[in-house]
């Protein structure tokens, strides 16, 4: 693949990032990740890459996948590698590395690459309570509808995942020292300077920056899942979030948990958990429920957004304008008030 070709960055390095000094499966998925930024792709656009090449690779499957450890299955290596834009002789390059660290190691759990799409029936069923409450309030939701509130996930699910989230999308240390990075000058999402494949980040309301955006509880009991509060930052070291960029200033705000793996954050449409925001594990680029605006507060304001759920249009605040730690985030009317007005810090990978 050449760098003009569609969907591919032109200012991205000519030389694809090679696999072989890989000499554990973490080294090998830490490539895997190099390559997807290498190749400027989203999720959604190696989907669309696979499905053109005759193969299904879901974007969800992209996801857990590279947030992950372990050794992911050859057919996914292959497929992933030839949607990054890769020819015969570098995909069997990845191969025959893939190859080697599984006849190195002899540990059974090399195929725990989420490709399975037996998944769902981990599911408790207890789960099904939930079901109206997806969030995305329109057509998109339908698909969603059944599927699990990323907090009663079964544990046995993502027992393998360990911390495999620690380098999910970040640039690895395999990429050769003359090689230059895929460019990150231009900001994908207006005013904030992150890579089009996305950042992770700190998200803190601005009028209480020592409060991030984390994991929290309905504190009126009435929802009993997880869903996003305000918690102090040097307690909210999990989930780490990560802004997968989608275009037009739109991203989709995904919490990497050490034990649930990866959610995306959903608006809740209706039911007790009516506008609060919830990790879900059904991560969609078309999910509009799962889509953010971010929008600069001025010129003057540096980092200062106000965010906006693609699904409603309104604004994200804290409830009840609380400086409370463990306040929850809701959606409401666009007033203009302080606590609609966020933080975004990029930071390193972790």
């Amino acid at each position: 693949m050449t760098s003009g070709e569609e969907g591919v960055p032109a200012e991205r390095s000519a030389r694809a990032p090679q696999p072989a000094q890989a000499d554990t499966p973490a080294e090998f998925a830490a490539a895997l990740r190099t390559l997807r930024t290498w190749s400027g792709l989203t999720y959604r656009q190696l989907e669309s890459k696979a499905t053109a090449h005759g193969d299904a690779l879901p974007a969800s499957t992209i996801a857990t996948t590279l947030g992950r450890i372990t050794l992911p299955r050859e057919r996914f290596v292959e497929v992933f590698t030839r949607a990054c834009g890769l020819g015969d002789e570098e995909v069997r390059r990845w191969l025959e590395v893939r190859r080697r660290l599984a006849t190195d190691d002899p540990s059974p759990a090399r195929d725990n690459d989420g490709g399975d799409s037996s998944n769902s029936s981990n599911r408790s069923d207890s789960n099904s309570s939930n079901s109206d409450s997806n969030g995305s309030g329109g057509p998109a939701s339908t698909a969603f509808a059944a599927r699990a509130p990323w907090w009663h996930r079964a544990a046995g699910l993502v027992a393998a995942a360990g911390l495999g989230i620690a380098g999910t999308l970040g640039v690895g240390s395999l990429r050769e020292p003359s090689e230059p990075t895929a460019a990150t000058s231009a900001a994908a999402v207006t005013g904030l300077r992150i890579p089009a494949a996305g950042s992770w980040a700190r998200i803190h309301p601005a009028r209480t920056p020592e409060f991030c955006v984390t994991e929290g509880k309905d504190r009126t009991g009435r929802y009993r899942t997880a869903v996003a509060a305000q918690r102090l930052c040097t307690k909210a070291v999990q989930p780490r979030v990560f802004l997968e960029p989608l275009g037009g200033d739109v991203v989709q705000i995904q919490w990497h948990h050490p034990k649930y793996n990866i959610g995306c954050l959903t608006v809740l449409s209706m039911g007790p958990g009516r506008d609060l925001l919830e990790p879900r594990e059904d991560c969609s680029d078309d999910n509009r429920a799962q889509q953010f605006r971010i929008e600069p507060l001025g010129p003057a304001a540096a980092e200062h957004f106000r965010l906006r759920p693609v699904v409603t249009g309104r604004c994200l605040s804290l409830r009840d304008q609380d400086v409370e730690a463990g306040t929850e985030i809701v959606q409401g009317r666009c007033s203009g008030a302080a606590d609609q007005d966020f933080l975004i810090e990029p930071i390193p990978p972790p």
